[in-house]
């Protein structure tokens, strides 16, 4: 196994760029399957789920290349519409090839999701819209059947603006009779990087602030599409500035998305300066503490910058607190940043955050993705050389995150 060595530096300068969208190129890799074409997809980051999604595609019968930082996908020949529980363990996200197969095979046999363990990611939401959609649906030993019958399009109220929900219902409502309406849909900018796909092979989705609606259509055959900068890779680039100090540039993003981050950030002491794709983070004097940040559905903090922002505050003065209403496991990273010297509290939800003087280099492990960045950004701030086991996790979401602390002038190795 794998595993990172980074030793602490005293700042960091440089420029680097982030990638392609992790939450949007997974959702628009499945959404290839609807078209039965040559889909061309270029921003594509080089990531375990990536890999993982190109595997389920290659199961079910498409042609699949990668050329760099673009995939071709050919789906033109779909053999299968089961996905083995060896490849739906691979990531969580992997339910969102439900809609699709459904849309394309009118029925899928598949288990549930695996992943990183942050606590119950119930797929109820989508069962619930396939069936209200006019899919049949029987579940046994934690496989589930579904078989379309005359799939209709229906207005569909979320009960929580679930993003992998969205999704699956965007991808198979462009099967269904009629128009789909989505209430309470999920915001996230890589939905409507989704809905751009689907409307560029055809389909017909529109948003109209928290409603989606889509009216079923036969879709075309080429589709190209480019997909949109990473929010969460940003927000974990501007954390490691803040957290060491200094002079970095964060090319190649969409500064308005990650305004949550560049907020909390800019409380804490760390200058932040935006031109068009590049936002550019100074710091420094030290950090100070920040208001509490509660992690909620877009337009809100992303819980998956919380396990980042809470490594940068690590050393600031004061108390910082952080209230997790996504994921009931997402403090899993916790533990490890204190035997780092980190003083952290968690009471259920909430954690409370005492900066220290000092971290240290030690052995920890990535306990989930964002943890993961987490230990990265901590050991960038720490006395001597941290070892940190399971990068599996981290591979996952950030593209040899190693090459991108080496640009900015930290010390990292892979072995």
């Amino acid at each position: 196994m794998s595993k990172l060595i980074i030793e602490g530096c005293p700042r960091l300068s440089g420029s680097v760029s982030a990638n392609g969208a992790k939450n949007s190129v997974l959702p628009i890799l499945a959404a290839t399957l609807i078209n039965a074409g040559e889909n061309v997809i270029h921003n594509c980051p080089d990531l375990r789920d990536v890999d993982s999604a190109v595997n389920i595609l290659r199961h079910l019968g498409c042609k699949v290349r990668r050329e760099g930082k673009t995939i071709i996908v050919n789906s033109s020949n779909i053999t299968r519409y089961d996905i083995p529980d060896n490849l739906m363990r691979e990531m969580r996200s992997s339910v969102i090839f439900l809609g699709p197969v459904l849309a394309r095979c009118g029925k899928s046999s598949m288990s549930f999701p695996g992943g990183c363990e942050l606590g119950p990611r119930p797929i109820d939401l989508h069962i619930d819209a396939v069936k209200k959609l006019g899919v049949n649906v029987t579940e046994s030993g934690g496989i589930l059947e579904c078989t379309a019958g005359k799939m209709t399009g229906k207005d569909i109220i979320l009960p929580f603006p679930s993003v992998g929900a969205t999704e699956n219902i965007i991808l198979l409502a462009t099967a269904c009779h009629g128009r789909t309406r989505i209430r309470n849909a999920a915001q996230e900018p890589e939905i409507d990087d989704l809905i751009a796909f689907v409307n560029k092979a055809g389909g017909m989705a529109a948003r109209r602030g928290s409603e989606i609606e889509i009216i079923g259509t036969q879709t075309r055959e080429h589709t190209e599409h480019t997909i949109m900068p990473d929010r969460i890779e940003t927000a974990t680039y501007l954390c490691m500035g803040a957290a060491v100090g200094g002079d970095v540039e964060v090319r190649n993003t969409y500064p308005q998305y990650v305004e949550t981050i560049t907020e909390a950030l800019t409380q804490a002491g760390a200058e932040i300066s935006v031109r068009k794709d590049i936002i550019r983070i100074k710091r420094d004097k030290p950090l100070g503490s920040i208001k509490p940040v509660r992690t909620m559905p877009y337009p809100g903090f992303p819980t998956d910058a919380q396990a980042p922002l809470m490594a940068a505050m690590l050393k600031a003065r004061g108390s910082s607190i952080f209230l997790e209403t996504i994921f009931e496991n997402r403090y899993r990273h916790v533990s490890e940043l204190m035997r780092m010297g980190a003083d952290i509290k968690v009471a259920g939800r909430v954690a409370v955050v005492e900066g220290v003087t000092r971290l240290f280099g030690t052995k920890v492990r990535a306990t989930d993705l964002r943890g993961g960045a987490a230990m990265c950004i901590a050991a960038m701030t720490a006395m001597g050389k941290t070892e940190i086991d399971d990068i599996h996790h981290i591979d996952r979401g950030y593209e040899k995150i190693e090459n991108v602390i080496n640009a900015l002038g930290g010390r990292a190795l892979r072995e």
